[in-house]
């Protein structure tokens, strides 16, 4: 008697050649063997974003976007729909895993100096994904319509408006009227829910299709064992299977035994828009924006200077021409980098401190 399953995929393989692309992606998909757990950081990504879909999706079946009843159907979620409070606490939790997961992938390729030729495609798609990835935790931000969720969003949009000749047009424009209000719950719902995800999935899969054009960027190799190649499977795989392993025990704490991170007293009260809290701040990964405009004497200043950051990391794979074994440039690039790192990483103190 014929095995139902081996029958199954016997019918698919024929009409679909899994076998073959199976065999291109894993067994003959050759690596360099010195790859380091860093380079794991885009299957953290991937995994993080199926995290994302699968709670966003079940979430969704109970949440109602209308400002009368959004924080009421969230308290629900979490109160009367079993394993209600579970999934939305990982949904929560690994928004922040997942930004800070770019921002290590952003901070790997940066000091490795993997965005260079011929991987000037990499980079800019990786950037891209870095804004979709900050535009997505935004606008979930919003939807509990707690009393944070709404003072936050109130605050970010705010700082549009600092913008000479098109702030005005900008906040209306994010926000659909001049408050925060049922329009912009329901913008950012739908950015939230199906306009960012989608452009996600399909900049991923252009950011892995350059990355198979060109190959993942090695560590520098002395010896000639260290440069060879290898399979991605098993070699490769389960270093990915690895990383994976261990983001999931991070979330498992981060969700068991730290809860209280992601859900101060202000989440848990429907918003007020007739009562401002005394000390509202945006999440953790906008903290040194935040503090930045708050240091610069003009707001506009503060965001001119953060565009100024933005476009030069976008635009270094081509302001970066140095040769490879230009050690000197290294060094200096080195440096300067990782005085950046300190001063942003000073600004997001100060900004929680202050």
């Amino acid at each position: 008697m014929k095995n139902p399953a081996a029958s199954i995929w016997n019918w698919a393989d024929e009409r679909l050649h899994l076998s073959a692309i199976f065999r291109a992606t894993l067994t003959e998909y050759m690596v360099p063997r010195n790859l380091t757990l860093w380079h794991t950081l885009g299957s953290i990504l991937i995994a993080c974003f199926v995290i994302q879909v699968v709670t966003g999706m079940l979430l969704l079946v109970y949440y109602v976007p209308e400002v009368s009843k959004a924080f009421e159907s969230v308290t629900f979620i979490s109160n009367g729909v079993s394993f209600g409070w579970l999934v939305r606490r990982i949904h929560a939790m690994t928004s922040h895993l997942f930004v800070l997961a770019v921002f290590l992938h952003l901070l790997s390729t940066l000091f490795m100096r993997t965005y260079r030729k011929p991987r000037e495609p990499q980079w800019l798609t990786g950037m891209i994904l870095f804004g979709l990835v900050l535009t997505a935790a935004l606008s979930g931000y919003l939807l509990p319509w707690s009393q944070l969720s709404y003072w936050a969003t109130t605050v970010s949009t705010n700082s549009a408006g600092s913008i000479p000749g098109i702030g005005k047009e900008l906040v209306l424009w994010l926000r659909g009227t001049d408050k925060v209000t049922q329009f912009t719950l329901g913008r950012f719902f739908a950015l939230h829910t199906s306009i960012v995800p989608f452009t996600i999935f399909a900049m991923v899969g252009i950011h892995l299709l350059f990355l198979r054009q060109t190959g993942i960027a090695a560590p520098k190799a002395k010896s000639e064992a260290a440069r060879a190649k290898v399979p991605f499977y098993p070699h490769m795989l389960t270093k990915e299977l690895f990383s994976i392993f261990i983001l999931l025990a991070l979330l498992n704490v981060l969700v068991f035994y730290f809860p209280q991170l992601n859900f101060p007293a202000d989440t848990l009260r429907p918003a007020n828009p007739l009562e401002t809290p005394a000390h509202i701040k945006p999440e953790w990964y906008f903290l040194a924006n935040y503090q930045v405009l708050k240091s610069v004497p003009n707001e506009f200043l503060g965001i001119f200077l953060q565009m100024c950051v933005g476009v030069v990391l976008l635009l270094l794979p081509f302001l970066d021409r140095s040769r490879e074994d230009d050690m000197r440039f290294h060094r200096l690039f080195l440096g300067v980098a990782t005085l950046g790192v300190i001063g942003y990483v000073g600004m997001l103190i100060w900004g929680y401190l202050s």
